[in-house]
């Protein structure tokens, strides 16, 4: 593995973010308008997903790869995936791009329809972290062999490279605390992440979980979310729906705030926000959305929603959109027009909106810059 990353408390520099004028080093296109203040900075990404923002500018964006050969194992839906060194995590400078970290795991399908790795990157107090996805029983990742111990990971960028900082996967395995609701079993896929305290907090969109990571990896639940009975659009008896948690932030009051993309049959408008206050049961802050796949609040305290499908992951149209909760509650559509299958959000300091875009497609990959009219 090659890393890049160097590292001291919170404040994380890029070192070496210099792109040469090779065909394979900045393959950023020139800025392209997709929509009224939108324009595309980076390009080339294997499934992007996560996006955080460096003191200093940088966007680091999380690539979950392109999975590998083998070894493999039999997945969701009873597909096999196939592990390869394919994870990185790309800088973005204005228009310039590099991979700083790379040879990351990442399990891919053969056709590579679907790919899981790393999902999303923070920088904690404990260091950068990343989250490495699994998206199975975590009693399955042995199938892999020690080259896929960091499957189902959060993992810690370092000098010597990637390293275990909390296995989730086997938290999970060990505990499974919604065992007791219906349609449930030992599921883990880490997914989200923000800096938290002295550590961090991820979502498990497979497990139905919000956990808390200390500075030193260790693990305790903040909130388990339940199934919800719902219409089965082919008919037949309702349909335990997973909650499935893509991500959270910290928001208004110090309080954790926790998407949901929402399990099958993934309604129209059946995705909510949560306020999470520990010790607390969950509250909703926000309701009406589509299979969410990211949310931050932007530099005036508003709620920015990121949907992968606006129009449902069952219909076909893979065009996503990027919503504003106003303070009065109501929704504010930003963006539509040329995000496909968007999958990150991150603001900066100065309201720029990031955006990882195409987030489901090998080689295709995108980072897009927004600025919004206030």
């Amino acid at each position: 593995m090659r890393l890049k990353l160097r590292s001291a408390g919170v404040a994380v520099a890029v070192a070496g973010l210099v792109v040469a004028s090779t065909p394979d080093a900045a393959t950023a296109a020139t800025s392209k308008t997709r929509a009224e203040g939108m324009s595309v900075i980076a390009t080339g990404l294997d499934n992007p997903r996560g996006l955080a923002v460096t003191p200093e500018g940088v966007v680091l964006v999380a690539e979950a790869g392109r999975g590998g050969q083998a070894p493999c194992l039999v997945g969701g839906q009873d597909q096999v995936f196939c592990l390869g060194a394919t994870g990185a995590i790309t800088a973005v400078r204005g228009h310039q791009q590099k991979r700083v970290a790379t040879g990351l795991p990442s399990l891919g399908t053969p056709t590579q329809s679907e790919v899981l790795g790393p999902h999303d990157i923070a920088l904690t107090p404990a260091g950068p972290l990343v989250t490495i996805g699994l998206g199975t029983d975590p009693q399955r990742r042995a199938q892999l062999g020690t080259a896929g111990a960091l499957i189902g990971q959060t993992v810690r960028l370092g000098p010597s490279g990637a390293n275990s900082f909390a296995d989730l996967a086997g938290w999970e395995a060990a505990n499974n605390p919604d065992s007791d609701q219906p349609g449930t079993g030992p599921d883990s896929n880490p997914y989200g992440l923000v800096p938290y305290r002295d550590g961090a907090v991820v979502t498990d969109a497979g497990g139905n979980t919000l956990l808390r990571l200390d500075r030193r990896g260790r693990i305790s639940p903040l909130a388990v979310f339940p199934t919800t009975p719902t219409p089965n659009p082919f008919g037949g008896p309702n349909i335990p729906m997973q909650f499935v948690p893509t991500t959270v932030t910290t928001g208004p009051g110090g309080a954790l705030y926790v998407g949901q993309l929402t399990g099958f049959p993934f309604p129209v408008g059946g995705a909510k926000v949560w306020r999470v206050t520990p010790g607390q049961t969950p509250t909703v802050y926000a309701e009406g959305f589509t299979n969410i796949t990211d949310i931050a609040f932007d530099h005036k305290g508003r709620l920015l929603v990121l949907e992968i499908t606006a129009n449902g992951l069952l219909s076909g149209d893979p065009t996503g959109a990027l919503i504003r909760v106003e303070r009065d509650g109501s929704h504010t559509e930003l963006a539509r027009a040329g995000l496909i299958t968007p999958t990150g959000l991150a603001v900066a300091p100065d309201g720029t909106i990031y955006i990882s875009n195409k987030g489901t497609m090998v080689g295709q990959g995108e980072v897009l810059r927004l600025h919004v009219r206030q």
